[in-house]
């Protein structure tokens, strides 16, 4: 049973989504939890009081991951709170997919700067405050092992993400901090909702390639990040786990 007694955990993007999941998660399995969010503080309340209904122990804080001083303010928020910090789930991040021909300064500056900059900044921000040692996990996808077209700026942040990992998990295992990364699949969530892509030829795409003939849910993925986080995983670092149903 994974167990995360006595931990303290930032969640990045947790107010929907895979990031709620893990928040969750991270919770029933005893972690006291920083629900971060950006601008859904409705969403972000609802997590919180779902843990709290639960009997677990989370605050929500909002901190734009790509500024600075407000990802300097949620770490310190996070020492204020709760005494400490263990784990660090860089899950904030967005996709818009675009034919190469339509790429454009802004919507590459988007992707990158929420989706590789933000994890660089947390992670700078969070390290000198872990001094039990502790986890980090980033949260990547399947399409840097899957290529789909049209997401040529996507693809890239989230391989650069894969590289952060294994360069992290070298300059931070001396200071027992361990670095790995979540890859999924097509999540059931409400941004791919949102998106169209629920009920599409794309899910119909994604579910004929996944060997396990599905999509994967938030549930999917949420225990597999509980895990990395706890000393279950203690020997693992510098690890991409592909949760995407065996699509390769």
């Amino acid at each position: 049973m994974t167990t995360l007694q006595n931990s303290v955990a930032i969640v990045t993007g947790a107010s929907k989504g895979i990031g709620a999941g893990i928040a969750r998660q991270l919770a029933a399995d005893g972690a006291q939890v920083i629900v971060n969010y950006t601008s859904d503080r409705q969403g972000a309340d609802a997590v919180v009081a779902a843990i709290l209904a639960a009997g677990g122990k989370a605050v929500a804080v909002a901190a734009d991951v790509t500024d600075k001083t407000q990802v300097d303010a949620l770490i310190q928020t996070a020492i204020a709170t709760f005494g400490q910090l263990d784990i660090v789930v860089n899950n904030a991040g967005i996709y818009q997919f675009a034919r190469i021909e339509e790429t454009t300064e802004a919507l590459y500056r988007r992707q990158f700067d929420i989706n590789v900059l933000g994890p660089l900044l947390v992670a700078a921000a969070a390290t000198p405050h872990m001094k039990r040692g502790g986890s980090i996990i980033n949260i990547s996808s399947v399409v840097t092992r899957v290529f789909v077209a049209e997401s040529a700026i996507y693809s890239g942040s989230k391989g650069a993400i894969d590289a952060i990992t294994g360069v992290l998990a070298r300059e931070l295992g001396p200071r027992g901090i361990r670095v790995n990364t979540v890859s999924p699949g097509l999540i059931e969530t409400e941004g791919t909702h949102t998106s169209g892509a629920m009920g599409s030829e794309f899910q119909r795409w994604n579910e004929s390639q996944t060997p396990l003939g599905r999509i994967g849910q938030v549930e999917d993925i949420a225990p597999i990040v509980s895990w990395l986080a706890s000393a279950q995983a203690g020997w693992i670092t510098g690890e991409t786990v592909m949760a995407s149903g065996g699509m390769r």
